[in-house]
């Protein structure tokens, strides 16, 4: 009886030891930081007391239930989860489980190097040409990604212009100016920032601009008639 008690004993430990919420030093180094959801969104992995602990989407103390060594179960995310060095680049990224034993495994969130910001940090930052190249790349690996919808960006830099962050309103209307070269409303979107500023004569430029893309564009034609008055 007694080995047959010291047999379940040592079954007992390994199991819990196995199953420990306790994480070691080498795995909390390896894979705390943040990992790119999409485009313009992040998960922060930290830890307290050696435990796993996400941000995400608001939540700040999302805990993860971990099934293994490397294996974790988000619920706010119905999804497991693993941390995996892809070898395409040799980066860490946090992978979800296939759940079907059909669907291919791949590598999911990309984690960031430390300075690395999503293009919405960049621009807060006010860190235009780092904001530029952001969406410039986003519109190169895909071209329909909503961050980069020009009817979304000019939202954004009106919504900035309504209050009269000049410069955030500029910096974004530029981006749509470089994105989108060829569209009239974007320049005319520009020249009415740089108007609300008090750059008159680079408004103008902007309107006339506008106009030679679209001659129809009333609030340019408007625009330059009572700028060039004064």
């Amino acid at each position: 009886m007694k080995i047959k008690s010291f047999n379940i004993f040592i079954v007992t430990l390994l199991f819990i030891s196995c199953n420990s919420k306790i994480n070691s030093p080498e795995f909390i180094e390896n894979t705390t930081g943040r990992y790119l959801y999409n485009s313009d969104e992040v998960i922060e992995v930290y830890f307290k007391n050696s435990e796993l602990f996400l941000k995400w989407r608001g939540a700040n103390e999302i805990k993860p239930l971990k099934t293994d060594e490397n294996t974790f179960y988000v619920k706010e995310m119905n999804e497991k989860i693993q941390f995996k060095i892809n070898p395409a680049d040799n980066k860490e990224y946090i992978v979800l489980i296939p759940k079907n034993e059909k669907d291919t495994f791949q590598y999911n969130y990309r984690k960031l190097n430390e300075d690395e910001k999503t293009p919405t940090e960049y621009l807060l930052n006010d860190e235009f040409d780092n904001a530029l190249e952001a969406y410039k790349l986003i519109k190169f690996n895909d071209s329909l990604d909503p961050l980069i919808e020009e009817a979304y960006l000019n939202r954004l830099g009106y919504n900035q212009l309504k209050d009269n962050n000049y410069k955030k309103a500029i910096d974004i209307f530029k981006i749509n100016v470089a994105l989108y070269p060829n569209s009239s409303n974007v320049y005319d979107s520009y020249a009415d920032a740089l108007f609300k500023k008090g750059d008159t004569l680079k408004a103008i430029e902007n309107y006339k601009k506008s106009l030679t893309l679209d001659s129809g564009n009333k609030n340019a034609i408007r625009q330059i008639k009572r700028l060039e008055k004064k």
